[in-house]
């Protein structure tokens, strides 16, 4: 495999992970500390993207 299709399925499924792992904090009990440790863990979405994406444009391709 090349190594930008290797960054682009970790990018998107670390992405993915993280969109996860929000819904199910969020949801998983009652009571603010749930709600706000997966509105917490779903920031990261954008932040692994924008980091997936500085990654990648700082590549040569082949």
């Amino acid at each position: 495999m090349k190594p930008q299709t290797i960054l682009k399925a970790t990018t998107l499924l670390a992405a993915a992970g993280s969109l996860a792992m929000s819904v199910f904090l969020y949801f998983k009990g009652t009571g603010v500390n749930h709600q706000m440790d997966g509105l917490y863990v779903g920031v990261w979405v954008p932040s692994i993207l924008s980091l997936g994406a500085f990654l990648m444009a700082g590549q040569e391709k082949a």
